[in-house]
């Protein structure tokens, strides 16, 4: 059973965290909660914290915490805040805010077979 976080209208653009999402897609959960801590991205934190709540789902659903791998790491694209700069001669420069959604999914590793 996979135990899903999500981390809505995040202040960052999808394009920039999905290189983390991407980096801890498929890892043992402690082995991304350390790649994300050591990650210079700010995108890293948002991600972090999502992940730590998905742990936290499993936990409280009383799944093994030591088997927890991330099944699912996905980055998808919020509502886009759209800001005027000022210029000379009375033109203005659009400014896009972006916003995304970060989705964190991890489920318990399968149990290796004894041969």
């Amino acid at each position: 059973m996979a135990f899903k976080s999500t981390f809505r209208y995040a202040r960052i653009s999808a394009r920039k965290a999905r290189l983390l999402a991407d980096l801890i897609r498929g890892m043992e959960v402690e082995d991304a909660v350390t790649a994300l801590e050591f990650s210079k991205k700010r995108a890293a934190v948002m991600v972090r914290k999502t992940l730590l709540a998905a742990t936290a789902a499993a936990e409280e659903q009383e799944a093994d915490t030591r088997n927890l791998v991330v099944s699912e790491a996905r980055v998808d694209e919020g509502p886009t805040i759209k800001r005027f700069q000022p210029k000379d001669r009375g033109r203005a420069h659009p400014i896009m805010k972006r916003t995304c959604h970060i989705v964190v999914a991890v489920d318990e590793k399968a149990p290796a077979l004894a041969e």
